[in-house]
C-alpha cells in the first residue's frame, strides 16, 4: 500500500487533474523530511486540513543542504517513511533544487509550509520568492502551519555520528562565541567589497563513460561515451564565488581565438565585469576531465593549454590596464595557476599596486615544483593546500606550523590559510595558529573546492574578521563546495547560511 503512494512527476500531474476534475482540492508540502519527528507530524495533519489530498514532495539527495553528512536517510527511505502516514496520499521526489517547477507539474490550490518560514528568512528568500510566483501563475495560494517545531538538524548533530567529536567540540566552542545570527551580519557585511580577481581562465570538461571492460588485444579500458558538461574553472570559478557576496567584482585574464568568450561570458554572473585579452598562440584553456560515471572516478586528464609565459607586447597591454584599474578596488585576487599569465613583472606590479592582495599559487600537473607561493612578496593573504606549502621547502613529512612561519617570514605575508584535506584547515595570523576540523566527508569532488576556499575567506580577511571564524566559514565553504562535480555550480550565499544555520542547531 506505501509502495503504491510513491509516484513519478508526470503520473503525479494526472493524478491531480483528476481529482481536481471531481471537486478536491489538492495540497503539496514540500521538505526535506530526513529524520520524521512529532514536528513533522503535526505539520503535515494541519497542512490536511486545507484540503482533500495532500501531496509530499522531498528534496532529492543531490540537492540536500543542511549541512554535514545529510541527508542521513537517503530519498527513497524518506520517501518510505512518508508514506506509511495515514493522512499523506502521494509521495514524489522531486527533480530540481526547489519545489516552483514541482508546484508548476501539479498545480496545488494550497501550497502548506512550516511556520519556521513565515518570517520570510534571508536564506530561504529566493526559493520562496520562485514558489510564490509560481503559484500566483497556477492561482494557488500559501499557508503556513502553527505546528509546535522541533529540529531535525539539532537532533541528528547530536545523536548521529555525522560530525565527529572533535568537530561537535569545536562547532560547540563557536556557538559559545557566537551566534548564527552573528555570522550572517559578517557575511552579509562583505558586500560593499570592490574586488578585482587577475588569474588564468580554466574551462573544466567533464566527460561521463560507462566502463566496458579491457578489449582483448589493448591494455586499455574501454569506455563507452555517455554525456558531457563544461563548467567555468580557475579565475572564473573564484569570480562566481566571489560575486555571489559583494557587489562590485571585475575578472581581468586571457583567452585563446576560439570562441570561447560567448560561452565564458553566459556562465559568469551578471555582476562581474570583464576584461579579456586576446593570447594569440594559445588556445583557451580547456582540461578535459573522462568520468566513469557510476563510480565518479577520474580516469584520465586531457589539456588544451600552452603554459609558457604571455608575450611581452601582451605582458605590456595587461600591466598598462592593471596600473590604470587597480587602485579602483579594495582588494585584488591573484588565482595563479601557473599556466603563463601571471608574469615577474604583472605580479610585481599588483603587489605594488593594490590596497589589499591575496594569493593562491597552486600546484598541478603541469606546473608541479615550478609555481611555489615563495616567489611572491609584500601579501596580504595565501590560501593554498599543505602540499603546496611543502614543496616550496622540500619538507614532505614533519611538523606544518614551523612551516607555515616561514613562508610567512618568505612572503612577508600576515594571514596564512593552510587546507589539509580530510584533516581540516589551520589559519595563521600574526604569529598564532587555528585549527578547524573537517565537517563533511561526503566528497563528490575536490576540484575546486580551494578555489571556493580562497574566494570567501579572502574577504572576510579583508574585512579583518577575528581569525577564529575564518577557518569555521572557510570549511563551511569546502563542504558544500565538495559536494558538487567541479565547478559546476558557485557556492551560493543562501546555501552557506543554511549549512552554517544548521550545523549550529
Amino acid at each position: 500500500m506505501t509502495d503504491e503512494k510513491i509516484v513519478d512527476i508526470k503520473t503525479l500531474a494526472k493524478i491531480c487533474q483528476q481529482e481536481k476534475d471531481k471537486g478536491k482540492k489538492i495540497v503539496l508540502s514540500y521538505g526535506c523530511f530526513d529524520l520524521i519527528h512529532p514536528g513533522h507530524i503535526r505539520h503535515l495533519k494541519a497542512a490536511k486540513t486545507y484540503g482533500d489530498i495532500l501531496i509530499v514532495g522531498i528534496t532529492p539527495d543531490k540537492y540536500v543542504k543542511k549541512g554535514p553528512g545529510r541527508p542521513v536517510f537517503n530519498e527513497h527511505l524518506r520517501a518510505e517513511s512518508l508514506a506509511s502516514l495515514a493522512n499523506v496520499d502521494y509521495i514524489v521526489l522531486n527533480k530540481w533544487d526547489n519545489s516552483a517547477k514541482l508546484i508548476e507539474y501539479i498545480k496545488p490550490n494550497f501550497y502548506v509550509k512550516g511556520r519556521e518560514y513565515s518570517d520570510n528568512a534571508e536564506e530561504f528568500t529566493s526559493s520562496m520568492i520562485q514558489e510564490e510566483k509560481t503559484l500566483e501563475k497556477i492561482n494557488g495560494e500559501m499557508r503556513f502551519t502553527d505546528e509546535i517545531t522541533f529540529s531535525s538538524s539539532s537532533i541528528i548533530n547530536e545523536r548521529f555520528d555525522v560530525l565527529s567529536k572533535e568537530a561537535k567540540d569545536y562547532i560547540k566552542d563557536i556557538k559559545n562565541n557566537y551566534s548564527y545570527e552573528d555570522i550572517k551580519q559578517i557575511l552579509n557585511s562583505l558586500t560593499d567589497l570592490k574586488v578585482l580577481i587577475i588569474g588564468d581562465v580554466i574551462l573544466d570538461e567533464y566527460v561521463f563513460c560507462q566502463a566496458m571492460g579491457k578489449p582483448e588485444k589493448a591494455a586499455v579500458v574501454s569506455t563507452k561515451y555517455l554525456f558531457s558538461e563544461t563548467y567555468a574553472g580557475g579565475s572564473l570559478a573564484v569570480a562566481n564565488h566571489v560575486a555571489g557576496f559583494v557587489d562590485k567584482v571585475e575578472l581581468i585574464s586571457c583567452i585563446g581565438k576560439d570562441k570561447r568568450e560567448k560561452f565564458i561570458k553566459n556562465n559568469l554572473k551578471k555582476n562581474i565585469k570583464t576584461k579579456f585579452f586576446n593570447r594569440k598562440n594559445a588556445p583557451t584553456i580547456v582540461k578535459t576531465r573522462y568520468i566513469e560515471k557510476s563510480e565518479k572516478s577520474k580516469l584520465f586528464e586531457v589539456s588544451q593549454i600552452n603554459d609558457e609565459y604571455i608575450d611581452k607586447d601582451l605582458e605590456q597591454s595587461i600591466k598598462n590596464y592593471l596600473q590604470e584599474t587597480i587602485p579602483k578596488y579594495d582588494l585584488v585576487i591573484i588565482t595563479d595557476f601557473g599556466h603563463g599569465l601571471i608574469t615577474p613583472k604583472i605580479q610585481n606590479i599588483v603587489t605594488k599596486k593594490s590596497k589589499f592582495t591575496t594569493v593562491n599559487a597552486q600546484t598541478n600537473s603541469f606546473n608541479f615544483g615550478f609555481n611555489p607561493v615563495t616567489k611572491y612578496k609584500n601579501i596580504d593573504y595565501i590560501s593554498i593546500d599543505e602540499r603546496e606549502l611543502r614543496l616550496p621547502y622540500a619538507m614532505k613529512y614533519g611538523k606544518i606550523e614551523p612551516l607555515i612561519a616561514q613562508v610567512a617570514h618568505d612572503t612577508k605575508c600576515s594571514n596564512i590559510n593552510i587546507t589539509l584535506g580530510s584533516s581540516g584547515s589551520i589559519f595563521y595570523k600574526d604569529k598564532k595558529t587555528y585549527f578547524a576540523p573537517i565537517f563533511s566527508t561526503n566528497v563528490v569532488d575536490s576540484v575546486g573546492a580551494g578555489d571556493a576556499v580562497l574566494a570567501i575567506t579572502s574577504l572576510l580577511v579583508k574585512k579583518d574578521i577575528s581569525p577564529n571564524l575564518i577557518p569555521f566559514i572557510g570549511n563551511s565553504v569546502g563542504a558544500i563546495a565538495v559536494k558538487t562535480m567541479g565547478n559546476k555550480e558557485p557556492v551560493d550565499p543562501a546555501d552557506l547560511f543554511a549549512f552554517i544555520r544548521y550545523v549550529m542547531k
